[in-house]
């Protein structure tokens, strides 16, 4: 926004449209004045100014007539170029699918907050084809992280642009992917708010996959109740102010396995304070090793990661042929991996993710949520990843590694700002359910955050 109209959630834009002391139309020229004027031209790949202010005028029009859609109504969204918008070409962060044939319609998701009244401005950038957590891509440019002060450091992956637009203070809210940490990863990173739902909790309709067993969505915002609004939205509830919880009814648990392996200092220090924060208020907190952690990661290094056998399933024709020369070299590797897992070793991926998905739940009472670290370190430096190809494989998966858990055993999650590590850069802390259990995370979450960010 400009600096009449500075950055703000969801909650707090609605206020000033349903009031009508800030009109819909007037709020999109400045957002799409604010991206064109950005001094950071890589987060977004593309405007939809014209379909913007026609949906603008349209929610101008109903709140002066009393016709409002509700809280949404008239509040700008960007979209992870991965979304069908109709009548654009869908990239997925790739110059090879710019000339692909324009959507004939929206996305589910995109057609819900359309009709919840959501303004969408325009398409962010991304990782290639989502295949990274780091957010570098050398064909739109590499976002910068809007809370690095020091030096250039990347945004997180896959949902990069999401995490900038929204942290920059360009839009409230961005919608990403997320199929191995790509919604919190960024949301980490970038000092901001990110939920993951469980799979199937929204359409995909319309939405370009990466790993079908893996992929989920969701926002990337400012606040737990932003994200709550959203949720509701997007399954085509009408959003409505979250009851919370008494912070004596919440329990966690904090896994004593693997998440905290090479961990910087800074990001343990500010996750022990937040969870010192929490039981002061009256949280009860309990730590236990959860073996099933560590044996996930024993099963993609016998067999290989789910998300790279389907990824390279879905892309193995263009690694064939020219296109290939192309792509990103990076996500190239990462695809190519996959031609050596063998069905039996997908198959027997899936049993052993059913196995252990089942031992995990057998342990989480309940209405108790998973607790740690979203990523074990703050954001890097994107120099020295944009140089060194190994460095950038070995950054990733120390990136990744706290995150694919949850997507291999289908949490739901949320990742919260809880305080700052080195360079004063954001730590998020992660909060978890087992699958199906949003609701209840999305209730902890609204009750939690404000314990969670503390004085930050």
């Amino acid at each position: 926004m400009t600096d009449r109209y500075p950055p703000r959630s969801l909650a707090g834009l609605s206020v000033l449209l349903q009031a009508g002391a800030l009109d819909p139309r007037t709020l999109a020229e400045e957002t799409l004045d604010a991206i064109r004027r950005h001094d950071d031209p890589s987060i977004f790949v593309a405007l939809t100014a014209e379909r913007a202010m026609a949906e603008a005028e349209a929610a101008s029009a109903r709140i002066r007539s009393g016709r409002s859609l509700g809280l949404l109504d008239g509040i700008p969204i960007a979209w992870k170029d991965l979304f069908d918008l109709e009548g654009m070409p869908t990239t997925a962060g790739s110059v090879i699918l710019a000339d692909a044939r324009p959507a004939a319609s929206d996305a589910a998701v995109v057609a819900a907050l359309r009709q919840a009244g959501m303004v969408a401005v325009g398409r962010v950038n991304m990782s290639e084809f989502a295949f990274s957590g780091l957010g570098i891509n050398p064909h739109y440019g590499t976002p910068r992280n809007p809370a690095s002060a020091d030096a250039a450091r990347l945004p997180g992956g896959s949902s990069s642009g999401s995490a900038a637009a929204v942290a920059s203070g360009l839009v409230p809210v961005s919608i990403g992917t997320d199929t191995g940490g790509s919604v919190r990863i960024p949301a980490a990173f970038t000092g901001i708010v990110g939920y993951k739902a469980s799979r199937g909790r929204y359409s995909m309709k319309g939405v370009f996959p990466l790993a079908t067993s893996l992929d989920s969505l969701g926002p990337l915002c400012r606040s737990a109740q932003d994200a709550i609004w959203i949720d509701a939205a997007m399954r085509g509830a009408t959003p409505s102010p979250a009851r919370s919880i008494a912070l004596s009814d919440i329990s966690l648990v904090v896994p004593q396995t693997v998440v905290f392996e090479d961990c910087e200092e800074e990001v343990v220090v500010a996750f022990e304070a937040t969870i010192a924060r929490l039981e002061k208020a009256g949280v009860r907190v309990r730590r236990q090793p959860i073996p099933a952690f560590a044996e996930i990661f024993e099963v993609m290094g016998k067999r290989g990661p789910l998300v790279t056998a389907e990824a390279f399933a879905l892309h193995h024709e263009r690694l064939a042929g020219p296109a290939a020369g192309t792509i990103d070299r990076r996500v190239v590797a990462r695809l190519r991996l996959g031609e050596k897992i063998t069905l039996v070793d997908y198959l027997e991926t899936l049993a052993e993710r059913e196995r252990l998905t089942a031992e995990v739940e057998s342990m989480i009472g309940p209405n108790e949520i998973i607790a740690y670290p979203t990523v074990s370190h703050v954001a890097p430096l994107t120099a020295p990843l944009l140089e060194d190809d190994d460095l950038f494989v070995k950054t990733n998966f120390k990136t990744l590694r706290n995150t694919m858990i949850g997507n291999f055993l289908d949490f739901c999650g949320v990742s919260i700002p809880c305080g700052k590590g080195s360079a004063g850069l954001p730590v998020g802390f992660l909060l978890s359910g087992v699958r199906h259990n949003d609701d209840h995370l999305m209730k902890t979450s609204l009750a939690l955050e404000e314990t969670i960010r503390g004085a930050d």
